[in-house]
């Protein structure tokens, strides 16, 4: 007797704000440097206007001169040391298995991907990094010496698409085009839009939440719970079409983000069970 199918699924991930408070960089690197995070995002600013760059890039190289002419170390153990220190919201260390194990009784298979404009190496570094299928963010190319040299990879928001359709297409390798543009039927691809959920906090993340939403999957627009500033925020992003719904950062059992998740996991497998009995 052949085992059942399983039901593709993606939840995919912001990282500042959504999985973690902040920008990663705030909370030991800028530190370390004794670098005022006002000040440096707005050196940033300041950089990417000057020289008609892109803003991610001018914070890849404010990262890396910084760090030179503060005496710190700018190898990539380094950057996933100082991720090995971020905390998160309330939750997300015990909230990926318990979704996927939901997820599995309802006969689907759900991958988490991350999809940031945050650097990867300190991603990589975090507790929760092996939860992911693939890690998504900007990173840096090594020389001989393991030194961080010079951009590989810059996620920007309107980059962050690409991703989603790596995603759904299968091409899964940041480097490989081979597939990306290239016309696949919707039938072919295999994580659909409409199994997908995305879950982000800001305006980095709007393109994702629209092609999400528009194609039939699941945005989520998350905020700090009790900061009243960021929850405006996210409501107009409800009023203006872009995301299905609101909730605080809390991944806690029974949240409103994990009753959000499972009707959704519920929806895909009523959908596609349906579906196999026409």
């Amino acid at each position: 007797m052949s085992k059942k199918k399983l039901i593709p699924m993606a939840i995919c991930y912001d990282f500042d704000g959504t999985l973690a408070p902040g920008n990663m960089q705030e909370h030991n690197f800028l530190p370390s440097l004794g670098i005022e995070a006002a000040a440096f995002w707005a050196e940033v600013k300041a950089l990417a206007k000057r020289q008609e760059s892109d803003e991610i890039l001018a914070y890849m190289k404010l990262m890396i001169e910084r760090a030179h002419s503060g005496g710190i170390p700018v190898r990539r153990n380094n950057f996933q040391a100082l991720g090995a220190k971020l905390e998160f919201f309330p939750g997300v260390r015990q909230w990926f298995g318990r979704a996927r194990d939901y997820a599995r009784e309802k006969n689907v298979k759900l991958e988490h991907f991350i999809i940031s404009s945050g650097l990867r190496e300190m991603i990589e570094g975090t507790t929760i990094a092996g939860e992911f299928a693939k890690i998504y963010a900007s990173g840096f190319m090594y020389d001989e010496n393991g030194v961080a040299e010079w951009p590989a990879l810059a996620v920007n928001y309107t980059t962050k698409t690409q991703f989603l359709f790596r995603i759904n297409k299968g091409t899964r390798e940041a480097y490989d085009n081979s597939v990306i543009n290239t016309y696949v039927p919707k039938e072919e691809r295999p994580i659909p839009f409409e199994n997908m959920i995305y879950i982000g906090d800001g305006s980095t993340d709007i393109p994702c939440f629209r092609l999400v939403k528009q194609e039939g999957g699941c945005s989520i627009a998350v905020y700090p719970k009790g900061d009243e500033v960021a929850k405006t925020r996210v409501e107009e992003m409800v009023s203006g079409g872009r995301v299905n719904l609101i909730a605080p950062a809390d991944y806690s059992k029974d949240s409103m983000i994990d009753r959000c998740v499972i009707a959704c996991i519920d929806r895909i497998e009523a959908v596609s069970r349906m579906g196999a009995s026409l």
